[in-house]
């Protein structure tokens, strides 16, 4: 069997890849031995470009495809274009997502939608694209960035959970139909992990002091953490597992 954790001469497509838990995964994935390709909005070129540069240090071919995970059309093009640089598509992990905290008796429509569609109708729609051309390859790996908050409730949080509980259960639901298919779906839910999305809420010291409160393990995750779950969940080593959300979490979920 080959080494079970290296992504040697697959390509790897990443939403979300310009920052945070996106950019962290596709440097770990160069590491690996994977081509990889970020998708994400056009003004985050600049962000995505030195990732790029951090992979190409890796040895590790890159690709920047311009994408807006709302738009199946921009999601179709991202796949023709990983296909066209790199001739197939192996793994593909669903990284893009928003939040917007406020009371539930506050949001809006507008609120509602803009979650829902980044986090739930994008990670379909992507996934969907991508499994057309694994079906065509013989297989292939998706995995989609769940949270521990669609697991569980929170308050303030009534869009994200709804968003991030669809995505545990859409990840079951395509495991299974897809599994004929030989393609794996899988989902990481993280506990909080400092990235340009939350870095906000994390900087008030009576924030920290509370999730910590809460965290078994009592530390913050890394960036670094979720990217050696997705490795894991990407490569041979987990050939046999489908349909899971791994906690990724120092115990919150245990409680």
């Amino acid at each position: 069997m080959p080494n079970t954790l290296r992504l040697d001469n697959q390509v790897a497509l990443i939403t979300g890849g310009a920052s945070g838990l996106g950019a962290a995964t596709a440097r770990r994935f160069a590491a690996a031995g994977a081509r990889v390709a970020l998708a994400d909005l056009p003004r985050q070129e600049e962000l995505a470009a030195q990732v790029q540069a951090d992979c190409r240090e890796q040895g590790a071919e890159t690709l920047f495809i311009p994408t807006d995970v709302t738009d199946l059309a921009s999601l179709e093009q991202m796949v023709r274009g990983v296909v066209q640089r790199f001739g197939r598509l192996d793994v593909l992990v669903n990284s893009a997502g928003t939040a917007i905290r406020k009371p539930a008796l506050e949001f809006t429509e507008c609120d509602w939608d803009v979650v829902l569609d980044i986090n739930l109708k994008g990670t379909f729609f992507a996934a969907q694209a991508a499994a057309r051309q694994m079906a065509q390859q013989g297989g292939g790996a998706i995995i989609n960035l769940a949270s521990i908050f669609g697991l569980v409730g929170g308050p303030n949080r009534a869009s994200y959970c709804a968003s991030k509980g669809g995505v545990v259960l859409l990840t079951k639901a395509l495991a299974v139909e897809w599994a004929p298919l030989k393609i794996r779906v899988n989902a990481i839910a993280p506990t909080f992990v400092p990235t340009p999305l939350n870095a906000e809420y994390l900087a008030d010291p009576a924030v920290r002091a509370d999730l910590l409160s809460r965290t078994p393990m009592g530390t913050y995750a890394e960036p670094e953490d979720v990217a050696w779950a997705a490795l894991y969940l990407a490569s041979p080593a987990a050939r046999y597992v489908t349909g899971i959300t791994l906690p990724v979490d120092a115990g919150w979920l245990a409680q």
